[in-house]
């Protein structure tokens, strides 16, 4: 059983910041890469940014330059440093994991946190 556990979220100001955190506990082979999503109310849910296991990392338009994603290897703990902070951030925000498991390519996804951004 793979599960995903985020924490991190919460209410800010416009300019403040917080870092999400995503902790994939399971018996895993790999994780191949790390997603984080975004949904806010009333619109589809949207790709925020990525990690892959080598390392590289890919950001939508919108966040590029203020969020910054990363990983501890040694905890299996994903993070997204979110910086500059704006109303149009507040969406709940979930985390997606491709993993190997036993040979087998898996996705999972963990419960998502809420953020919101005062203006």
């Amino acid at each position: 059983q793979v599960q995903l556990v985020e924490s991190g979220g919460g209410l800010v100001q416009t300019g403040g910041s917080l870092r999400l955190s995503c902790a994939v506990h399971g018996s895993i082979s790999a994780i191949n890469r790390l997603n984080w999503y975004r949904q806010a109310p009333g619109k589809q849910r949207e790709f925020v940014a990525l990690i892959t296991s080598g390392g590289s990392t890919k950001y939508a338009d919108s966040v590029k330059g203020r969020f910054t994603i990363s990983r501890d290897n040694t905890k299996d703990t994903f993070y997204l440093q979110m910086n500059s902070l704006k109303p149009e951030d507040t969406a709940v925000y979930c985390c997606n994991a491709d993993v190997t498991v036993v040979g087998t390519r898996e996705n999972y996804w963990g419960q998502g946190t809420q953020v919101t951004v005062s203006s």
